[in-house]
């Protein structure tokens, strides 16, 4: 027969802790339930896919400081006006050049072409993002 030694009194604390209510349990939980859904709406929002879509059609390497480009810019709203920005990799990873895009409305589909010059010879190019605020300077010209 196996017995149970008697703990040594205050020694180890009491055995009868008295927790928090029960309530407050539940209302803490239900804080980091809707914390958590925020944060996945956000992300959601921010790292889907978003309204502009782009891909690479072709490009040409014109010379050292010249590249023509051409995309194909798909857009959810084809009412709105779109703002495409186009850079340029040399050959050591370095951003050779940028250049602002400006994509009337019309068509939910669209090629675009464009010439981007640059400091040093570059190598790729791609369309870093594309947005439906276009800047004033942009819709003038």
């Amino acid at each position: 027969m196996v017995t149970q030694r008697e703990l040594p009194v205050g020694r180890y604390g009491s055995r009868d802790k008295r927790r928090g209510p029960r309530w407050a349990y539940w209302a803490l939980l239900a804080v980091f339930v809707v914390a958590g859904l925020v944060v996945a709406y956000v992300a959601y929002v921010n790292l889907g896919d978003g309204p502009i879509t782009t891909e690479p059609a072709r490009y040409r390497i014109v010379d050292d400081k010249t590249v023509e480009f051409s995309f194909t810019v798909t857009r959810d709203d084809p009412a709105k006006d779109a703002d495409c920005i186009v850079r340029t990799k040399s050959k050591d990873g370095d951003e050779a050049g940028v250049r602002e895009v400006y994509v009337p409305a019309g068509g939910d589909q669209r090629t675009v072409d464009t010439v981007v010059h640059t400091s040093k010879q570059a190598v790729s190019v791609e369309v870093y993002g594309c947005s439906y605020q276009v800047p004033p300077y942009l819709r003038s010209s």
